[in-house]
């Protein structure tokens, strides 16, 4: 039987740790009808994609549970391993080959570039250069790329699968794949996707922080393996696809995947409850001197802000839009918080609190503006993008303890927000954040008290 193709595009650790697990867990049972092919569009992770290589694309998995509990687990599903070039020809070369039928991709929220109308926000320069076509550095110059060459061998369907946290991921990558096609004038191109391609929703889930050395170490221990390429992360693993594949798909329901008709109520419970607290617990531990997620968690102070977000604000939202919810959101909520608790992941504020310019309008802008069309408090939401300022007027003074990552940040205008008279009204104001309620009133009436409250709880934890 001859084996279909599945080519990943980023081969950093959630990948490696979720998407890889499933189909691994499938050739575990006697499945070998699919294949994973990955390779990178930049060149970053260069030692890593190097000892895969030189592995063969084998990589030991480590997981724990919130008690310690370690598990090694030797993952072998992505076969190939493509080297990075600039022009990316190796990932055009397999992206089209008729016997590759899925094309998924990691590439974080802000590596998108999509404003609230899902359009592209080209102010970006390496968008800029991607759409004159003198680079392929982003997931939409590399996805045209392996397309166009797809078209002229007539190599068929392909599914386009997102596997990132991005709200309605599928249908937004491909509202920007098709504006950054029609402003290039590629109009063959656009109607071939049209026709010829699918991209559904998905919704993952997996805590996976960066790999420190003694991951490689403890994975020598357990199995003997010297491994240039281990990853860890969390015991907890959920995947949500919708069910609308262009040209056929792995049987991921064995694996424990949930194929399903509509992934969008996991989604939002996922991205509200999960996601924008993960955050709050990153901004609030940065500012009173923590560096570990558990760290911070382990705090009332900061655990009452995420617990009453969530209760107070997200959950009632949620129900006010989708009744009965085919998710328990409480015990959803308590399932999250113990996950966030686990020691033994050391999950890094300084990986969570990165992005917050996609994270604020992405995790938070729906809440925010739920709340308000009810008439109902916005107080408790407030706090969290008040930390975020608090956290960036650390970044400005050049006060933060390690490097901040932001994609969708422009750095320029975020140090311009804290030279302007009321810094707090021109975050307020900012269009990338807040979208539709930026300059609203209201809004900034709340962050006001929320920020006060910020430095309050600041200044008891011996930071202000």
């Amino acid at each position: 039987m001859s084996t279909s193709t599945i080519l990943h595009l980023g081969l950093g650790s959630f990948h490696r740790a979720h998407q890889a697990v499933y189909l691994n867990r499938l050739i575990a049972q006697g499945d070998t009808s699919w294949a994973l092919a990955g390779g990178n569009l930049r060149p970053d992770m260069a030692d890593t994609v190097a000892a895969l290589e030189a592995q063969g694309g084998a990589y030991t998995l480590e997981t724990v549970t919130p008690v310690g509990e370690r598990h090694y687990e030797k993952i072998t599903a992505i076969r190939t391993i493509v080297p990075y070039t600039p022009d990316l020809a190796g990932l055009i070369a397999v992206g089209a080959d008729p016997a590759t039928r899925i094309i998924s991709f990691t590439v974080t929220e802000a590596g998108y570039y999509l404003d609230e109308h899902h359009k592209l926000d080209r102010s970006y320069p390496d968008l800029a250069s991607d759409l004159a076509g003198t680079t392929r550095t982003t997931i939409y110059g590399a996805m045209a790329a392996i397309l166009a060459e797809r078209m002229r061998r007539n190599a068929g369907k392909v599914t386009l699968l997102n596997c990132d946290n991005l709200r309605g991921n599928g249908e937004r990558f491909h509202a920007g794949f098709a504006d950054f096609l029609a402003r290039r004038g590629e109009t063959d191109l656009l109607a071939w996707v049209n026709a010829n391609t699918t991209s559904p929703n998905a919704m993952v889930d997996r805590i996976t922080p960066r790999p420190t050395p003694d991951v490689a170490e403890r994975v020598k221990a357990a199995t003997g393996w010297d491994d240039g390429a281990p990853v860890m992360g969390e015991s907890f693993i959920q995947w949500v696809i919708e069910d609308h594949f262009a040209n056929g798909r792995p049987n991921w329901e064995a694996a424990g995947a949930e194929l399903v008709q509509s992934v969008l109520p996991y989604e939002e419970a996922k991205i509200r409850i999960l996601n924008a607290p993960h955050s709050c617990f990153a901004w609030a531990g940065t500012l009173i001197g923590l560096s570990y997620i558990h760290e911070g968690v382990a705090v009332p102070a900061i655990r009452k802000m995420a617990y009453d977000y969530v209760t107070d604000d997200v959950i009632p939202s949620l129900h006010a839009g989708t009744s009965p919810y085919p998710v328990d959101l409480a015990a959803y909520r308590d399932v999250v918080i113990d996950r966030f608790s686990n020691p033994y992941i050391r999950d890094t504020n300084q990986r969570v609190a990165a992005d917050g310019y996609a994270k604020i309008p992405g995790f938070l802008g729906p809440t925010f503006r739920e709340c308000m069309a009810r008439g109902a408090s916005i107080a408790g939401v407030a706090r969290l993008p008040a930390l975020f300022f608090e956290f960036l007027g650390r970044w400005h003074r050049g006060e933060l303890p390690y490097t901040y990552q932001d994609q969708g940040m422009d750095a320029a205008s975020a140090h311009a927000l804290f030279d302007a008279p009321d810094p707090l009204a021109a975050f307020a104001r900012d269009p990338v954040l807040w979208g539709p309620l930026a300059g609203d009133a209201r809004l900034l009436a709340a962050l006001r008290t929320a920020h006060a409250e910020v430095r309050a709880f600041v200044k008891d934890h011996g930071h202000g």
